[in-house]
């Protein structure tokens, strides 16, 4: 069996991808001690470290065949805004962890998910250079999950590295586009008044009826306003986003249905907290599409 280590697992999207591909997960990190405890949950025989990842003694992972990293993505992702331009923070240097990883194990394959802004870093070049001096091949690719059949628009990079051989051409069975109705508890909940709201939550809820009827969602942050039930649900961040409308009422979109944007089966546990399990989720990895790319690495 294919045996994983899991850098900056979180609450373990990728180690669940893993697990689904038919591999072993020996070992997961994270800086979080929420996500990692809730990590330790779903892979009680993983063993675990709760540590900031610039630090780490990568000499001490134990053997394994692949690599999985997600480094944090904010230093690169669009959601710092557009005004505020290239920031060279902490966060963007999380990926340097996943540089010493590899030259201290060598492990056979790797799979780094970030978002696709990540190749337009400025040291993305020396990154990739390293990469080529330790000896492995390496291949980005750009994935929406809402083309793969899951209920989200959420694009991604995945880049996969092989030592020393090339590795196989591969890509992903494409799927028609699952509507976020399919997700969504329609007329269940606790729905509070429309009138009253902020201008601009009015301005979008006018809108909506005229566009959609009495039923569609709200996007808050990001590109927001009107959503249609048609169409998957725009990516899912740390923070409460979305809101039902349904008539004269509205009420945020829940854990349970935000669980089903991320494909999680329903033995996967959380922490039962709303504005954790949201921060949790956000920042989490798609299993199906990590398990997809992982077959298609390894095999």
């Amino acid at each position: 069996m294919i045996r994983v280590v899991d850098l900056f697992a979180g609450a373990g999207g990728s180690s669940l991808g893993a697990h689904l591909a038919g591999c072993q997960v020996v070992f997961a990190a994270n800086h979080w001690a929420q996500a990692v405890a809730v990590h330790a949950q779903n892979f009680p025989q993983t063993v675990h470290a709760c540590q900031d990842l610039r630090q780490f003694d990568f000499a001490s992972l134990p053997d394994h065949d692949l690599l999985l990293a997600s480094p944090a993505c904010q230093g690169h992702a669009r959601a710092r805004g557009k005004d505020r331009g290239p920031v060279h923070d902490a966060s963007r240097s999380t990926a340097w962890a996943v540089i010493d990883a590899l030259e201290a194990k060598r492990p056979r394959w790797f799979v780094v998910e970030n978002v696709p802004e990540f190749l337009k870093w400025t040291l993305y070049p020396t990154f990739a250079d390293a990469l080529t001096r330790l000896g492995y091949w390496f291949d980005p690719m750009i994935v929406n999950a809402a083309e793969h059949g899951v209920c989200q628009t959420r694009v991604r990079l995945y880049l996969r590295g092989q030592r020393r051989t090339m590795l196989r051409p591969m890509s992903l069975t494409r799927h028609s586009p699952i509507p976020v109705r399919s997700i969504l508890d329609l007329g269940k909940g606790t729905f509070r008044p429309t009138v009253g709201r902020a201008t601009k939550t009015m301005e979008w809820i006018r809108a909506g009826r005229e566009r959609f009827g009495a039923k569609f969602l709200l996007a808050y942050y990001g590109q927001g306003g009107p959503k249609s039930l048609d169409q998957p649900l725009n990516t899912v961040t740390t923070r409460d986003r979305f809101a039902l409308v349904e008539g004269d009422g509205m009420r945020m979109v829940q854990v349970p249905e935000l669980r089903r944007a991320f494909a999680l089966p329903d033995w996967y546990r959380l922490t039962g907290q709303h504005k954790l399990d949201v921060h949790l989720l956000g920042n989490s990895v798609i299993s199906t599409i990590m398990a997809m790319i992982i077959k298609g690495t390894v095999s």
